[in-house]
């Protein structure tokens, strides 16, 4: 394999600098001429190197091994830089940040079959809620609303178009009643949720006549633990708020009941989010065409 040298030297300044502006100044170039000089390097490989967005860049597995190798014998290069080229089955860690309210990813069906096809990967997930550039969290890719997702990010479907829900026990609303109104929310006891300590519980968001609005509940009970909520709700604790899916099993064996329908629009969906288009490693492209199929 002939590789540029040149190029060899630019990876590593920007493997140690973890960023293209400082690895540029430090080789004397422009920011530009290192990200295409990166482009090329992983072009001529055939496999991503480095996972780049507008705020962060971050070595990938096979750039990890290569950064490695490039403090060995050249010999050792050169073998890594064939094996990397060579390598195009699926294979290696893959880290995944996702939302906690991502029932149809999380529920199993979907990471087991995707476990069972491809079992050279091994599969890391992180139920989180936190906003965070998952690139400089060293993760490979995310799952999140579509609403919510960085315009720079790739976003494959994960699910259809959504709706939020509105539940409370049987015994709850025979003891309290139901609301009628999404205002009469503000006189009953509420199971909330906030995705972070310090962060205001969130706002429960309607839609009357075609207008949006949102009610500022105020929970007897606020939690970022979607299970908690749930089995709170199911024990009669409140009203609770989350996706359709992840109450519909319950309401279907009369654990729980439907509350303010006319009120909850359809909203869209969960999507794969990832960082890059071109030269993803084969692990990431398994995922992504799992999630298509």
């Amino acid at each position: 394999m002939n590789i540029d040298l040149n190029l060899l030297s630019l990876f590593q300044a920007v493997a140690e600098a973890d960023n293209f502006r400082a690895a540029a100044d430090r080789l004397g170039v422009t920011r530009s001429a290192v990200s295409q000089g990166m482009r090329r390097l992983e072009d001529s490989i055939g496999t991503a190197l480095v996972t780049r967005t507008t705020r962060s860049v971050r070595l990938t597995e096979a750039g990890e091994r290569l950064s490695a190798a490039l403090a060995r014998p050249l010999s050792d290069i050169s073998g890594v830089l064939e094996s990397l080229a060579a390598e195009d089955q699926p294979r290696g860690l893959l880290k995944l940040a996702v939302t906690s309210i991502a029932e149809q990813f999380l529920s199993g069906p979907l990471l087991a079959a995707f476990a069972e096809a491809h079992p050279a990967i091994t599969l890391d997930v992180t139920v989180t809620d936190e906003e965070c550039d998952i690139v400089a969290a060293g993760f490979d890719a995310g799952v999140r609303l579509g609403e919510v997702i960085e315009q720079d990010m790739i976003a494959v479907p994960v699910t259809g178009p959504q709706r939020e829900a509105v539940v409370a026990a049987p015994a709850y609303v025979a003891t309290y009643g139901a609301p009628t109104h999404p205002r009469d929310l503000i006189h009953h006891r509420c199971i909330g949720w906030r995705r972070a300590p310090g962060v205001a519980p969130y706002r429960w968001e309607f839609e009357e006549n075609n207008v949006a609005f949102d009610v500022a509940v105020a929970p007897q009970i606020t939690t970022n633990d979607l299970r908690l909520m749930l089995r709170s709700a199911l024990c009669g604790a409140g009203i609770t708020f989350a996706t359709r899916e992840t109450f519909r099993p319950y309401v279907e064996r009369g654990e729980l009941v439907w509350l303010l329908e006319d009120f909850l629009p359809p909203f869209p969906g969960f999507y794969l989010y990832y960082p890059q288009r071109k030269n993803l490693a084969p692990k990431l492209r398994a995922l992504i065409d799992h999630v298509r199929h």
